[in-house]
């Protein structure tokens, strides 16, 4: 099957074409090397899929024939995905809500006074 394909059908992509795009960014490895959409996924392969600025690991365990439910895909991959992966996840969400929300609008004076007070060498 496709490598494009398979990523479909074991749901780490909505659909195909994005499944498609990610091959052809570089996003996708099997077995340590880029790879096409076109290139064919076998039993037993490694594959490294970058989604969301996590590197998923993941074992070829069988090939579905068509998109599987989400509860029957571990009959077809096998995570092997570090939770050092998901922790630096966890941090760079914790470093986004630092910065302010979208549509806000103009920092106050308030905000500013705080921002200085702590970047000042003073404290």
């Amino acid at each position: 099957m496709r490598i494009d394909k398979y990523l479909w059908t074991v749901r780490y992509f909505k659909t195909r074409s994005l499944a498609t795009e990610a091959c052809k960014k570089g996003h996708v490895k099997l077995n340590n090397t880029n790879v096409k959409p076109s290139k064919e996924a076998y039993i037993g392969d490694q594959l490294v899929v970058r989604k969301n600025q996590v590197n998923y690991q993941l074992e070829v365990l069988d090939i579905p024939k068509n998109r599987v439910g989400a509860k029957l895909v571990d009959l077809y991959r096998k995570d092997t995905t570090p939770k050092e992966a998901f922790e630096h996840q966890e941090l760079l969400k914790l470093s986004k809500d630092y910065y302010r929300k979208k549509g806000v609008g103009r920092p106050t004076k308030k905000d500013r006074r705080d921002l200085e007070s702590y970047t000042s060498e003073d404290s």
